[in-house]
């Protein structure tokens, strides 16, 4: 006799979530077998130490193999991992710290020091659009920070290629709250109401559009209040009309574990894991965090981004350091996928039409086209802007 199939659900009640069956799926345990890669798991999260990884990400077949890992652990696995020294040198870290430190006190002799809508006022400072915002003030520390193979590499993981970079520093002063337990973009950033409203399986093609990161700019102790994470959660289909139930929140508050980081470090994390910034309950800490959410080519951003701009003030720094091997192929095309534009649509077809295939050059292809062949700056903006120009409606 046939076993009774699991009934079809079309669309998720937030009143139909059953505790129990959220209880079963965060009981799983990290098998080390299941993360061959891993130096160690803590907490049910793999932990990778990118020192020894990263050589391997130059053979395609090791690359591929430690890739699908990543993928398998944000999918059906913990939903979160730790990259240790995801920055080899530190130095570019805290360049950009010091930068950002200028942008948060000229933002906030602007503002009056108001807060964001994410924490009380003088509990955080928060910079949107980090990304441009840091190419803007020093092009050349864009490049090196975001010349990385392991981020490149983490993106690419669940993403796939021409992903869309966007960021948004988050600095936690001494006594900052913790937040509630939520999940992210595109749907967790919807009302209840909203989400309900989308059938279930966008409910499953949701965390697939976006990957959650955060890069340590700072050591983070547990008291500094590292993210509240709760592994396996982002299996739960229907998390997004789940996670404002106040039994949910408090199985979450019961069960979740925080890791320390080191500068350097980096956090990626499906964004459909229950999660939430931690408690800064030191007294001498101010939590600096860049926070990276790389979008699918496939999807909508959350932050609007001048790429072409960017593209720009990059092109010089770019060109000079392939000229004097300063930065490898590999991390070029990083800081190239973090700034440019890797898609060809949406698009304007009769102005721009398909070159040797079936999609339109793409700014990512533009800039790494422009650097083989040697080209000038001036004559890669004005390509540039004619392709922004065929773009256009």
């Amino acid at each position: 006799m046939s076993q009774n199939p699991t009934p079809h659900i079309s669309y998720f009640n937030a009143d139909a979530c059953d505790l129990n069956d959220f209880k079963t799926l965060i009981a799983q345990t990290t098998s080390k077998d299941a993360v061959s890669n891993a130096c160690d798991v803590q907490s049910n999260i793999p932990i990778y130490d990118m020192a020894a990884l990263r050589p391997l990400l130059n053979d395609p077949t090791k690359r591929k193999q430690i890739l699908g890992e990543w993928a398998q652990v944000l999918m059906s696995g913990a939903g979160v991992l730790v990259m240790r020294a995801t920055y080899s040198d530190t130095t570019v870290i805290d360049d950009a710290t010091a930068i950002y430190d200028d942008i948060i006190a000229a933002e906030k002799q602007e503002s009056g020091g108001k807060s964001d809508h994410f924490a009380a006022s003088g509990a955080n400072d928060r910079i949107w659009n980090s990304l441009q915002k840091l190419c803007e003030h020093t092009p050349e520390i864009f490049l090196r920070y975001f010349a990385n193979t392991s981020i490149a590499a983490i993106c690419e993981a669940w993403l796939g290629p021409n992903y869309q970079m966007t960021a948004q520093v988050n600095l936690v002063h001494p006594g900052g709250a913790a937040q509630l337990a939520h999940r992210d973009y595109h749907l967790g950033f919807q009302t209840a109401d909203v989400s309900a409203n989308y059938p279930a399986h966008v409910h499953d093609l949701s965390p697939a559009l976006t990957l959650q990161g955060a890069v340590a700019h700072c050591d983070m102790p547990i008291e500094s209040g590292p993210t509240k994470l709760l592994p396996f959660s982002q299996a739960y289909r229907a998390g997004y009309v789940a996670w404002r139930r106040d039994d949910f929140r408090a199985l979450f508050e019961e069960e979740h574990v925080q890791l320390p980081l080191s500068k350097g470090d980096a956090m990626f994390f499906n964004p459909a894991i229950f999660h939430g910034a931690g408690a800064n309950s030191s007294t001498n800490i101010h939590r600096m965090a860049n926070l990276l959410q790389v979008s699918s080519a496939f999807g909508r951003a959350m932050e609007t981004i001048d790429r072409s701009k960017m593209c720009k003030l990059l092109y010089p720094h770019a060109m000079t350091a392939k000229q004097n091997n300063s930065l490898s192929a590999g991390e070029l095309s990083g800081a190239i996928a973090s700034s440019a534009e890797g898609y060809s649509f949406p698009t304007n077809l009769d102005r721009d039409p398909p070159k040797g295939g079936l999609a339109p050059e793409t700014q990512q292809a533009l800039f790494t086209r422009a650097l083989d062949e040697d080209m000038s700056e001036k004559e890669f903006g004005q390509i540039l802007d004619q392709m922004i120009e065929n773009q256009r409606s």
